[in-house]
């Protein structure tokens, strides 16, 4: 166990102490990690969510303006339709829900949300440059049900995916419960992209099934991945190119084609937390897979390092894609 986890869990048996002489009302408020302060977050205690915080991603893809043409299934072959219906997305006993309905919707067999952090009517709700993102969340399971909690850049300053990059806080194939995967996206713009990170199986049979929090720690020139409040992955090298060649990404093949270390993770992120269903990644629902398929999430909470941000290291060489 790491030096700040061991201070984590030194006020985890205080608050515990706490709440013994005072009651649960005191424990409820967990206290904040050492070395961070927090900057934005969400309880989810209200009635409704919060469209101060929250936007939804709605339908079944997107169009790709370099490539004159919509990309269906969000570019996975996913098979949701997602929505801002309160059957999908809404709020229970101070928790989010995001459920998955087997029901069709234009031309798509199930409904699910994708909420997000990047604007709201052309106005920005919330991104930052660094810091600890955690999320406290169940998920759900089976064949085909793909639970995601990540971050996308605000502006694609570099270029489309994943010239700006994407950091996986967390995503998991519902038809292996035990396991969860950390990544980051990227590279060139698609399909010269790359992606690196970890994986994490639970100890003593747990699973995606049970309540956990799930945090990554992003500082210039490394990002660490953390399952309750373990250590799993870190990661200290990546790259990123805008060179294209007739309209697609294309591999760097200098030092001249690469952006300023560290980019594209030197830019401000926002939140994304969705249930996808089937595509490339995990397969398609069978037979087994049950529905509604739910994730729980308790809360989400953004820091800041108190002590501020050294810059980052020199580039590895071993990152490098030539």
């Amino acid at each position: 166990m790491n030096t700040r986890s061991q201070q984590f869990h030194v006020w985890q048996r205080l608050a515990v102490l706490i709440w013994l002489f005072n009651g649960p009302a005191i424990l409820a408020a967990d206290p904040t990690p050492p070395g961070w302060s927090l900057t934005w977050n969400d309880e989810f205690d209200g009635k409704t969510i919060d469209p101060k915080k929250w936007d939804f991603d709605l339908g079944n893809g997107f169009y790709n303006y370099d490539a004159n043409q919509w990309i269906h299934g969000w570019g996975n072959n996913e098979l949701q339709y997602y929505t801002s219906d309160s059957r999908n997305a809404f709020l229970k006993n101070g928790q989010l829900h995001i459920r998955v309905l087997k029901e069709s919707l234009h031309n798509c067999g199930y409904t699910s949300a994708r909420m997000k952090t990047r604007t709201r009517d052309g106005r920005p709700l919330f991104n930052q440059t660094y810091g600890r993102f955690e999320f406290r969340a169940k998920l759900p399971t089976g064949q085909g049900i793909w639970p995601a909690l990540w971050m996308l850049p605000q502006d694609e300053k570099y270029g489309p995916w994943a010239a700006s990059g994407e950091i996986d806080v967390l995503e998991a194939r519902g038809q292996e419960p035990n396991k969860i995967l950390g990544t980051i996206h990227y590279g060139s713009r698609w399909p010269a992209n790359a992606h690196s990170g970890g994986e994490y199986t639970f100890p003593d049979g747990g699973t995606i099934a049970d309540f956990h929090t799930y945090a990554v720690e992003w500082e210039p020139g490394e990002i660490r991945w953390f399952v309750d409040d373990h250590q799993y992955a870190t990661k200290k090298s990546w790259w990123s190119s805008s060179k294209t060649e007739n309209g697609q990404g294309a591999k760097p093949k200098t030092a001249a084609d690469l952006n300023p270390w560290p980019a594209p993770f030197n830019q401000p992120f926002y939140l994304v937390m969705n249930v996808a269903i089937g595509g490339n990644f995990l397969g398609n629902p069978d037979a087994s897979t049950t529905f509604p398929a739910e994730m729980i999430v308790d809360y989400v909470r953004v820091y800041e390092k108190t002590d501020g941000y050294e810059p980052p290291p020199p580039r590895e060489k071993s990152s490098l894609p030539f």
